[in-house]
C-alpha cells in the first residue's frame, strides 16, 4: 500500500466533501492518499443553461482528461452528473451507499410558491419539466453555479423558491431548518449517490476503491442509468427514474416529459424477487418508447438542436 492513490475532484465544497469522504475511508483501510482539485466547464460557464452547452459530461470531462493524462488516480462524481457511457479505459470502481434520494424546494420567508405569479429556479431540465407539469400557472428560471452559489443567488432574487438536491445541501451542512420535500418528484437517475472511477488497466486503485463499493446502491443506480441510457440516446431530456428495494422485490418508477411539462409518460414496475435485473432498465425504458416515448424524445431533441 506504499502508493499514494490521487484523488480527482471538482473544487467545489460539496464535490471536496465527496473527495475527502472518498479518502477518510481509503485512510481508514491502510491506504496513503491526495486530493488534487480542478475546475470543471461547468464550474466555470454559469450564465447559460446546461442543455444549451451540448456538452456531455460536462463536469466529468475535466477530470476524465485528468485521468488519461496520468494527472489523477480515481475521481470521485455525483453519480447523476457523470454520462450512461464512460471513456474508453475509465470504470466504474464503486458506487458508495446512496444518501437520500429528494429534490427539495427552499423557499423565502413565508413566500407562497403557489399562488399564480410564483417563481421557481432551477437548472434542471426534469425538475423544471416536473414542476411545470404540476404547476403549469407558474414561471421556472435558470440557476446555475455549485450549491453555495445557488442559495446566494436565491437570497439575493425576487425568487419565491429554488429546488435543490437534498443531499447535497445536507452533505456540507446547509440544509435550511424549514424546506419542503417534493416527495412528488421523481429523482434524477442516482441522484443522491457518488460514485468512483479508476483506470480499468490500474489494478491496484480499483480494487482498492472497489472494497467501498455498496450493493444494493450499486444495484439501484445500475438500473436507473440504464433506464436513462436507453431513453436518452446521448440527449439531454427531462428523465427521472428511482429503484427502491421492498420485500425483496426492486421496484423501478419512471418518468419522461416534454421540456415543458405538458405531456408525461410514466412508468411503475415491479420485478419479482429473485429475478435477473441486468435488462430490467432497459425493457422499462422500451415500455416507455412504446407508448409515445420514442416521438416525445424525437421532438426533444429538435428543440434542443435549434
Amino acid at each position: 500500500m506504499s502508493k499514494t492513490i490521487r484523488i480527482g475532484t471538482r473544487d467545489s465544497e460539496l464535490a471536496l466533501w465527496q473527495a475527502h469522504t472518498v479518502e477518510r475511508k481509503l485512510n481508514a483501510m491502510g491506504y496513503h492518499t491526495e486530493i488534487v482539485a480542478v475546475k470543471s466547464t461547468g464550474d466555470l460557464i454559469l450564465d447559460v443553461p446546461l442543455y444549451e452547452l451540448g456538452i456531455t459530461g460536462i463536469f466529468t470531462k475535466t477530470l476524465d482528461v485528468a485521468m488519461l493524462s496520468g494527472t489523477i488516480d480515481i475521481a470521485v462524481h455525483s453519480m447523476k452528473d457523470v454520462p450512461t457511457a464512460l471513456p474508453i479505459g475509465i470504470v466504474q470502481a464503486a458506487v458508495l451507499e446512496r444518501a437520500t434520494v429528494h429534490d427539495i424546494l427552499v423557499t423565502k420567508g413565508n413566500a407562497n410558491f403557489y399562488t399564480d405569479t410564483a417563481t421557481i429556479a432551477t437548472g434542471s431540465l426534469r425538475r423544471q419539466a416536473q414542476w411545470l407539469n404540476r404547476y403549469p400557472h407558474h414561471k421556472v428560471v435558470d440557476l446555475r453555479g455549485n450549491v453555495n452559489t445557488r442559495l446566494k443567488k436565491l437570497a439575493e432574487s425576487d425568487w419565491n423558491g429554488a429546488v435543490f438536491a437534498e443531499a447535497g445541501l445536507e452533505r456540507i451542512n446547509l440544509l435550511p431548518e424549514e424546506f419542503t420535500t417534493l416527495d412528488w418528484m421523481i429523482p434524477a437517475p442516482a441522484q443522491g449517490a457518488m460514485v468512483v472511477v479508476t483506470m480499468e488497466k490500474d489494478i491496484f486503485c480499483t480494487e482498492a476503491v472497489a472494497k467501498l463499493n455498496h450493493g444494493p446502491s450499486d444495484v439501484a443506480t445500475f438500473i436507473e442509468r440504464q433506464f436513462l441510457k436507453r431513453l436518452e440516446g446521448g440527449c439531454t431530456a427531462p428523465i427521472g427514474a428511482l429503484v427502491t428495494f421492498i420485500d425483496n422485490e426492486i421496484r423501478l418508477e419512471g418518468v419522461l416529459l416534454s421540456i415543458d411539462g405538458r405531456e408525461k409518460l410514466h412508468i411503475e414496475k415491479v420485478l419479482p424477487a429473485g429475478s435477473n435485473y441486468m435488462n430490467f432498465g432497459n425493457e422499462c425504458a422500451d415500455q416507455i418508447l412504446a407508448n409515445g416515448g420514442a416521438e416525445l424524445m424525437a421532438s426533444i431533441k429538435d428543440q434542443l438542436n435549434k
